[in-house]
This record gives C-alpha cells, sequence and structure tokens, in this order.
C-alpha cells in the first residue's frame, strides 16, 4: 500500500535499509492527508539517507511493535522518538542522540486539576514502551494514582479527552505540538521531568554500518544547517502549514468535510481491509474445513492433530497470535515476515480453528444411521463422508460459516498491530492528524457497517442457493 510504506529507490550500489517508525506522534512522525508520511524524525531519516547514498524503506508501525521488531531482526532501525535509557541500552545500539525532551502531564481542557497531588485515586492515561510510561510509573506510588496503558498517543489522548483517564503523561514537544493544533487538553505545570535525549537505535551489536550512517549523516546536517531547519518548520508552525491539513478551520470538523478531505485514505483502508477478509475467508475455510474433516476421521491420530490444533488456535488470543507470527516467530526462523502475509497466517490459523469446530460439528450431527445405511450398501468410509454425510453437514454449518465471515472481516482491525494500515488503522492516522476523533470513528463504523451488510447479503444468498440445491 501506497499510504502505509514508502520506499527511497534502491540501486545495486546503495545498501538498503528497513527502518520502523511510530504512526501517531507528531510533530516527529504521522500522516499526512494524501497518505505520505512526515515530521521531524522522517525528515532527519531521508535527509541523511541522501546524503549518505543508502536507500530505505520506512515502516510506520506503533511504537513498542517497532521496538520489538528492530530486536526480532524484522527491521534494522527505528528513529520513533525513542528515548535514550540505560535499560535499552542493554539490547540497543543508539546512534548520535538527536532531540533532547522531557515529560509533561496534560489533563482535559475544562478539567479543574492544577497539581499530582490531585490525581490521587484517578486514573491515568500512559502509552505502552515510552520514557513518559515510566516516569508516570516511577511517581505512582507517591501520588497514588491508578494507570491504563495504550499503544498510541492519540487513544490515550482522547481517552483523557473524554473523560475516563483524569491525565496522560507524554513527551513535552510531542503534547504541546498536539495541544497548537486541537487537541482539547492542558498542560497544567509546564515543569519538565525526567529530561532525556531521543536516539536512532538499531539491535545491540548489528548493523553498525547503518548506525555509523546515521551518526555521519546527523553530523553534516548539523554543519550545513539542515536540522535547524526540520526542527524550526515543525515546532514553529501548526500542523496546519507543514501538513497540509485543514484541521484548524471549522469547514473541515463536519463529518461530510472530513469524509470527503479524506477519502483516498479511507479507499486505500476499504481496500486493504477486503484483502485481507477474502483472502482470510477463502484460506481459513480450506483449513477449517480440512481440519474438521480429519476430526471425524477414523484414525485417532489424525483425530487427534485436528484436535490439538482446534485447542491451540481457538485458544490463543487473535493478537497474541498476530505478534507471535510477526515479531516471534523471526527470531526461530531467522528470516523476515512481510506483515500481509503474517496477517494472512494469523487469519487463517485463528479462523480455521472455528471454522474447523464447527465443521466437524456438523458432519457428526448427520444421523449415524446414514453412514451405516451406506456403508451396508458397500460404499467406502470416504465414499460414505463424500457422497452422504459431507453433503449434508455442509447444509447445517452454512449459518455458523457466514457467521465466521463476518467475524473475520471483523478481525482483521486487530491486525493494525503489526503494521498493516487496514480501515481501523487508517482511522487512527486520520485523527492522530485532524485531532476529529468523534466524528472520524464514526464514519470507520459506518464504512464497517457497509461492509458487513454486503458481505451478509452475498452470504444469504449464496446460503439460498445451496437450499435450492
Amino acid at each position: 500500500m501506497a499510504s502505509s510504506i514508502f520506499s527511497l529507490a534502491a540501486s545495486a550500489k546503495k545498501p538498503h535499509y528497513n527502518i520502523t517508525t511510530d504512526v501517531t506522534y507528531p510533530p516527529f512522525e504521522f500522516q499526512k492527508q494524501n497518505g505520505s508520511y512526515t515530521g521531524i524524525d522522517v525528515e532527519i531519516i531521508r535527509a541523511i539517507a541522501k546524503k549518505e547514498n543508502f536507500s530505505m524503506t520506512l515502516k510506520p508501525i506503533s511504537f513498542n511493535s517497532g521496538a520489538q521488531m528492530v530486536l526480532s531482526g524484522q527491521m534494522d532501525g527505528i528513529i520513533a522518538g525513542m528515548s535514550i535509557t540505560p535499560e535499552r541500552k542493554q539490547v540497543y545500539d543508539f546512534g548520535t542522540p538527536y532531540y533532547k525532551t522531557g515529560v509533561v502531564w496534560a489533563v482535559a481542557k475544562k478539567a479543574k486539576i492544577t497539581k499530582l497531588s490531585q490525581l490521587r485515586g484517578k486514573t491515568v492515561a500512559l502509552k505502552t514502551g515510552t520514557a513518559s510510561a515510566d516516569y508516570a510509573k516511577s511517581i505512582q506510588n507517591k501520588y497514588g494514582f491508578k494507570i491504563s496503558y495504550f499503544n498510541d498517543s492519540n487513544t490515550m489522548y482522547n481517552d483523557v479527552a473524554v473523560g475516563n483517564s483524569a491525565a496522560a503523561f507524554e513527551d513535552l514537544p510531542v503534547m504541546k505540538y498536539a495541544i497548537k493544533n486541537g487537541l482539547q487538553l492542558k498542560i497544567p505545570n509546564q515543569k519538565v521531568a525526567n529530561a532525556g535525549w531521543y536516539g536512532f537505535a538499531v539491535k545491540k551489536g548489528k548493523n553498525q554500518a547503518l548506525l555509523k550512517a546515521f551518526d555521519r549523516g546527523f553530523a553534516a546536517l548539523k554543519k550545513d544547517g539542515s536540522y535547524d531547519k526540520i526542527i524550526k518548520k515543525y515546532l514553529g508552525e501548526s500542523q496546519k502549514s507543514v501538513s497540509g491539513s485543514s484541521a484548524s478551520t471549522a469547514k473541515s470538523t463536519s463529518i461530510w468535510s472530513l469524509f470527503k478531505n479524506n477519502l483516498p485514505s479511507f479507499i486505500d483502508g476499504v481496500i486493504e481491509t477486503i484483502k485481507l477478509t477474502l483472502v482470510g475467508i477463502l484460506l481459513a475455510s480450506i483449513w477449517g474445513i480440512l481440519l474438521g474433516i480429519f476430526g471425524v476421521a477414523r484414525s485417532k491420530i489424525v483425530r487427534g492433530f485436528s484436535n490439538l490444533m482446534i485447542y491451540i488456535f481457538r485458544g490463543l488470543p487473535l493478537l497474541v497470535l498476530a505478534f507471535f507470527i510477526y515479531i516471534g516467530m523471526p527470531h526461530l526462523l531467522n528470516m523476515k515476515i512481510p506483515a500481509f502475509i503474517a496477517g494472512i497466517v494469523t487469519l487463517t490459523l485463528n479462523e480455521g480453528a472455528y471454522t474447523a469446530a464447527f465443521v466437524k460439528g456438523g458432519f457428526l450431527s448427520v444421523d449415524i444411521g446414514q453412514m451405516e445405511a451406506a456403508r451396508s450398501n458397500g460404499l467406502s468410509y470416504w465414499q460414505s463422508m463424500h457422497h452422504i454425510i459431507m453433503p449434508q453437514g455442509i447444509r447445517i454449518i452454512v449459518p455458523s460459516l457466514i457467521n465466521q465471515f463476518i467475524i473475520t472481516l471483523k478481525d482483521t482491525s486487530i491486525l493494525q498491530a503489526i503494521g498493516l494500515v487496514e480501515l481501523t488503522q487508517t482511522g487512527n492516522l486520520i485523527v492522530a492528524r485532524t485531532q476529529q476523533g468523534l466524528q472520524i470513528w464514526a464514519i470507520v463504523a459506518v464504512i464497517y457497517l457497509i461492509m458487513i451488510t454486503l458481505l451478509t447479503w452475498l452470504s444469504n444468498w449464496v446460503q439460498n442457493k445451496l437450499k435450492v440445491a
């Protein structure tokens, strides 16, 4: 998808690197209205790539997932507003620190909270795996607040804005930038805590050529003034002037304007969702029916294999399975797995296990006397299954199969966690840019309902055809 990954053209003479970044962390990285990515980190790494003559593929994904992808070998490096800490230095090698920052906390615009002691007994929103989360955790006992964790900044901000959490901890430039561009929060105290530096990171002991190229390129950016221009561009101007977004205007806050202005992104998200759904349904159905047939086989070993597969992949949460395949498996196989392939494998194994369970149940629900009658007429076991039992069992399971198709469509939204820019992730990216959560999620909900309705009509048509046959 052009909206989720961009590449600097590679040549045979240039080294090529896969680098990950965050998806919703303005002004350091965020998506423009045209679907491309921009921000301080993005411009820095692109400028360094140009100066050092290497090509790259930039993979936007949630911060915590991106950091894990570097450690698993899926990605060569990460530039995502990553604070340099002693703990991270144990597993990452950092390049020259490129931005000094610190942690602040923010509350809803109408909140009367002015000091940390007023957070006692209340819930604080934190972003998983960040230095700001570590700082908040370190003072939790002192101020007596509870904690909720989120994978992206935008969801964390909105949890505070709607009143579910009393405050959020975030890096100062990121929070100030978001507030300046429409986020309905305020910073009660401008005092910065836990000051530190952002750094570009690679897995410890790996990709040292890339790390040296970053250091050389960054030194060149500092020397010729390019670095200062990038910082000024994003921290001295509003998001509207940087990204081309019209989020600051009253007109753009209407649902129709937001839908029209972001239509290409919505279309890309829908296409990715449909691709995942169709391929997932096809492969999960094949795998599920095969496992279901194994589940009624005469061999105890074959039945045992079917039961084990159903037990494992129905028991694993879809998100855990997706992380294991995309981030864990590369450790075992010593190879990179594309996000789309990992997503399809996840859907196939998970949805296929559920399909297998009701396929097996459908076959077993056919009166056993019909099998006995078929065998008494000279048919073999598998001939009886093929000609007598399976046709009846398939008709029985059609409603469950249709329901599983709809579940598969909805489950594609979970795959945003491994970097797939399907419809839900598209919504996240647009909200991060426009700060119009209510309107954007209303649009996303309507699009999902339309897709589910069309899928239901198609499935019902197929079901009616089978009844006629």
